[in-house]
């Protein structure tokens, strides 16, 4: 049992299913109280029920208030799950503005709302835990879908401004940056996931379970696929390097289309 969330009042957007509603049955299974939330009320419910949760449904952008009152007056966790991906996003032959819109409300700035309602309570007793679902196309960049990719980007940059701003006061910050997850989302991703991120697809338990020794080992960063270290090195150090592969992998994905 990871002691940190024990008897913690827990929030999860995005949690009707995939890795939000693994998060949410890890975080029950270690003693924290659960807030179920999801667009979609039916899958809310059902996954609350099953958890001995709270469902409360509705946009991830708009629900502190209902979830902080449904748990008593406090969140102390907050995970930040709730996202969209599209597939495609070639800038060359169209805008595709809604998709360009929903990927920066919903990937970034949920987020940002979410933390200008906790920080003020939070920075006010001293504590919080913040936690962002990225992808590892944060740290990377994925082929096939350039407002995913770019608002995962921002997501990432997000949290570590949080991390870095106010970890001297008591917040805590982790970064959940998984490659595949087999989930609604990774077939949403067509093609494109079918080559790059189904090969070496994982379980959103594996996911969770991440997470919950993340936080144990109180780490900002969250790889549940470690091997996503050795490239985010690689890009850092030799961004010409791995531009390239990546633009071999670019031309791999398009040679199957």
């Amino acid at each position: 049992m990871v002691e940190a969330v024990q008897g913690a009042g827990v929030v999860v957007t995005g949690a009707g299913g995939g890795i939000g509603a693994a998060l949410a049955r890890r975080f029950a299974a270690e003693g924290a109280r659960v807030v179920v939330n999801d667009l979609d009320g039916e899958r809310a419910k059902a996954v609350a029920d099953e958890i001995g949760g709270i469902a409360v449904p509705g946009d991830a952008s708009a629900i502190v208030g209902a979830a902080r009152d449904a748990l008593g007056g406090s969140v102390d966790v907050y995970c930040a799950n709730a996202g969209v991906g599209f597939e495609g996003g070639n800038v060359e032959t169209g805008l595709d503005e809604h998709a360009w819109a929903a990927s920066w409300d919903v990937n970034v700035m949920a987020h940002v709302r979410a933390a200008h309602e906790l920080l003020p309570a939070w920075l006010e007793r001293g504590s919080g835990r913040f936690v962002s679902t990225v992808s590892a196309a944060g740290l990377l960049t994925m082929i096939g879908s350039a407002p995913y990719s770019v608002t995962k980007h921002g997501a990432y940059a997000f949290a570590e401004y949080l991390s870095l701003t106010y970890r001297h006061r008591g917040i805590k910050v982790h970064a959940i940056c998984p490659q595949g997850v087999r989930t609604d989302m990774l077939d949403a991703t067509g093609s494109a996931g079918d080559l790059v991120l189904k090969p070496t697809a994982i379980e959103p338990e594996e996911v969770a379970a991440a997470l919950l020794k993340g936080i144990e080992e109180d780490r900002f960063l969250i790889l549940p696929h470690p091997e996503v270290a050795q490239y985010y090195q690689v890009r850092a150090a030799e961004p010409d390097r791995w531009l390239t592969n990546m633009n071999h992998l670019q031309q791999k994905w398009e040679a199957t289309r």
